[in-house]
This record gives C-alpha cells, sequence and structure tokens, in this order.
C-alpha cells in the first residue's frame, strides 16, 4: 500500500489517477474483471474508498477509462504490424484475409484490452452518468475511426463501409474472447465427452475466421 498525501496540485491530481489505473490494470493481470472492488482496489492502491471515488465516479468509469487507454494503445500499434502483414500489391481477397490475420493476431497478447470489450456494454456502461458515458463513446469512435482509416488504406475496396466493418471486428472481439475462455466446468465437460469439444475455440484462430468472413463480406456489398 501507498501512503498518499492529499493531491494539491494537478500535477499530484494525475498521479492519483495514473496510480488507480495502473493498479486496476494490474488487478486485471490476475483476476476477472467481476471480482475487482472499489475496496481492494482502494486498498492497494493506498487511497481510501471515498478519495477514489473523487477521481473516478465509480468502479466501471475507472474500467471504461482503461479500456479507453488500452484500445488506444493497440490502435497505435495496428498500423506498422499491417505495413508488415500486409501486401498492398496483392488481390483484394488476399489482402482481405491478411488484414484479418494481423488484427487477430496483434490481439493475442492483449488480455486487458480484450477482457474489457468484452464486458463494455454488458457491465462497463452501467453505473456511469451520461457524462461519462458520452465522454466514452466519444472516444470509443475515435478509436473506430483510427482503425476504419487503417482498414480502408490497405483495403480502398472498402470504400464508406470502413467504419461499419471496424464496429462489426469490435463485437467480434469481445464474443470470440468470451466463448474462448470457458468455464472450469465447461472445461471438464470437454474433457469428459471429447465430442463437444467443437465447441472449444482457439481465440486467434475463430476471430481470425471471423473477421476474414465479415471482411469479405462488407467488401462484397460495397461494391454492390
Amino acid at each position: 500500500m501507498t501512503d498518499f498525501q492529499r493531491a494539491r496540485s494537478e500535477e499530484q491530481r494525475g498521479m492519483r489517477r495514473r496510480a488507480i489505473l495502473d493498479t486496476t490494470a494490474a488487478m486485471l493481470g490476475t483476476m476477472p474483471i467481476g471480482e475487482i472492488s472499489l475496496n481492494e482496489l482502494s486498498r492497494r492502491v493506498g487511497l481510501a474508498k471515498s478519495n477514489v471515488l473523487r477521481y473516478f465516479e465509480s468502479r466501471e468509469a475507472i474500467l471504461l477509462e482503461l479500456l479507453d487507454r488500452a484500445w488506444q494503445q493497440w490502435v497505435a500499434d495496428l498500423p506498422a504490424l499491417a505495413d508488415a502483414g500486409i501486401d498492398r500489391d496483392a488481390p483484394v481477397s488476399r489482402r482481405a484475409e491478411q488484414f484479418a490475420a494481423v488484427v487477430a493476431g496483434s490481439l493475442a497478447h492483449r488480455r486487458i484490452l480484450c477482457d474489457l470489450l468484452s464486458a463494455q456494454a454488458g457491465v462497463l456502461e452501467h453505473n456511469v452518468s451520461p457524462q461519462a458515458a458520452a465522454r466514452y463513446k466519444r472516444a470509443a469512435v475515435a478509436n473506430v475511426a483510427g482503425i476504419a482509416a487503417l482498414a480502408r488504406r490497405h483495403l480502398p475496396e472498402l470504400g464508406d463501409s470502413a467504419p461499419q466493418l471496424t464496429a462489426a471486428m469490435i463485437m467480434s472481439v469481445g464474443a470470440v474472447w468470451t466463448h474462448a475462455r470457458p468455464s472450469a466446468a465447461m472445461l471438464a465437460a470437454y474433457e469428459a465427452d471429447p465430442s463437444l469439444t467443437a465447441f472449444k475455440l482457439d481465440f486467434v484462430t475463430a476471430l481470425q475466421e471471423m473477421l476474414a468472413t465479415l471482411t469479405a463480406g462488407t467488401i462484397a456489398r460495397a461494391r454492390a
């Protein structure tokens, strides 16, 4: 636990906010979102719960800001990965497959981002004020626009449909991540009955296949 003195300057308040976000990120590395509580977060960061709530209005508000931070980092890293993984001179069908592979592969080790994306609509967007919800959605729109611009750069055939593809991709990430991380009970069921393993997904493989299908379908509709 860190012994914080009262923050008196904007710089000190910024340090408190970063400490809360960094501590929450560390907790997400070892426990699911549902187990993260304000009480435990407060204890770890060295602030009273009431003081944590001076910086963030709720647990969900903290997680939404952490999601935006992780999402921005992903958007910043994607262009170099796409430049290395997509052949600009290849046929559109091949570029679509490569784009799907780049996006899926880039998420393989981004557990916090995937955890938070999978929980954003059902959990994180609840228990926040309209102001906090709007602030997050504006950031999400900007993040989607960044990925859409990248998609359009490598797949100009998408035209004006790039934002719709990107939004569908983000929803797919959350859905596939959830299903690729089965409960202990489901893992035991798979082990007991091998015929059920058809429902056991590898995250990157399943996501890549879904994104490739979405991309090809969006391009076909854009051309039509």
